[in-house]
Parts: C-alpha cells; structure tokens; sequence
C-alpha cells in the first residue's frame, strides 16, 4: 500500500505477519488494549509507562495521570512540562 509522503492516514493499520492491512477502529483499539493488558500481566504495571505533553489542557494531562495510577496501577507518567 504506497502512499504519498504527505498523506494522512484516515483509517488505522494493523500489523498480520510481517506487513500492514487496514483495520477498524474497533479492532485496531481492542488489540492495542490486549496488547497492554498482556503486557501488564506479563511484565507488572511498571513496565508500562506515559508521556504527556506541556500543550495539552489541565483536563488533559489529569486524566493521563489518573489513567496511569487507576487503570494501570503505575506511576510512570513523565511530561515535557519540566523541561
């Protein structure tokens, strides 16, 4: 699937195998989500990380945080505020 450098994707990709293939937003979501899931069971909350952004709202950057902290169970939640 050629595209031209400054085409935007519309619709996300999967990887099957060894190339990509469009998907649903559904299934691109659901296998991005069993992905951390594995990930967190595997290898513990820790290991599992967040960057936020200084541009981003307040509202934002408390839900990344509170996301990390209650969904995840980790604290690894790093901004480029400090910077």
């Amino acid at each position: 699937m050629a595209r031209a450098p400054d085409a935007r994707l519309t619709r996300p990709l999967v990887r099957d195998g060894g190339s990509l293939r469009q998907a649903t937003w559904d299934e691109a979501l659901d296998r991005a989500a069993a992905l951390v899931r594995a990930t967190r069971t595997t290898h513990g909350p820790g290991a599992i990380g967040m960057f936020a952004c200084s541009k981003a709202t307040n509202e934002t950057n408390y839900f990344a945080q509170k996301f990390m902290r209650v969904a995840i169970g980790s604290n690894h939640l790093d901004s480029c505020n400090r910077t």
